[in-house]
């Protein structure tokens, strides 16, 4: 069952405070890559974050954080390790004290660029945890599966009875649940 939505407080971009890495340092250290040593991880997080709360694409990376590709490596390799469910699941947890809070609309814009990544997987989580600010666009213009589920539980007994009219209606409903093919880009990237 989702929770109700929550929207953290809008907050400019700044680096990381060291509270603030302290706090998100526990999460990274087990998903960096075996191998060759990670570079300044703090400034990659920083990239990241500055990143994700512009709708600038990856090679427009800030110098001073290092190549592009290397920064958007990394992403997709913390993508693909599961980092960004892993601090929504727990930021629903935390006290409203907790360091990760002063960065959680930074995790939610970066989960939003993630999207692309993990799919619909993390759409469903996201719901299910009611953070609508880590939704790639307005919740009522994306696949929302609980409904489309209910509805199709309400449609079964509708066919059985041959109800033609409330069968017509249960299926545009559907269709409305499986959300917009295309969102346009100016409401994604106003979308907060």
């Amino acid at each position: 069952m989702p929770s109700s939505p929550h929207f953290p407080p809008p907050r400019p971009w700044s680096p990381l405070s060291d509270l603030e890495w302290h706090a998100l340092y526990p999460y990274l250290r087990h998903r960096s890559p075996a191998g060759r040593q990670v570079g300044d991880l703090r400034r990659r997080m920083d990239a990241i974050f500055h990143l994700a709360a512009t709708a600038a694409p990856w090679r427009e990376v800030p110098a001073r954080y290092g190549k592009p590709d290397t920064i958007a490596r990394y992403f997709r390799r913390l993508t693909r390790s599961g980092l960004w469910q892993k601090l929504l699941g727990d930021l629903t947890t935390l006290a409203p004290t907790h360091p990760l809070r002063q960065i959680e609309l930074s995790i939610c814009r970066a989960c939003r660029r993630a999207y692309r990544i993990v799919g619909f997987r993390l759409v469903l989580f996201v719901r299910r945890l009611g953070l609508h600010s880590a939704l790639n666009g307005p919740p009522w213009m994306l696949p929302d599966p609980d409904l489309s589920e209910t509805l199709f539980r309400m449609a079964l007994p509708a066919i059985a009875a041959r109800d033609i009219p409330r069968i017509g209606l249960i299926r545009r409903i559907l269709r409305t649940t499986g959300g917009r093919r295309h969102i346009p880009r100016w409401l994604r990237l106003t979308w907060s």
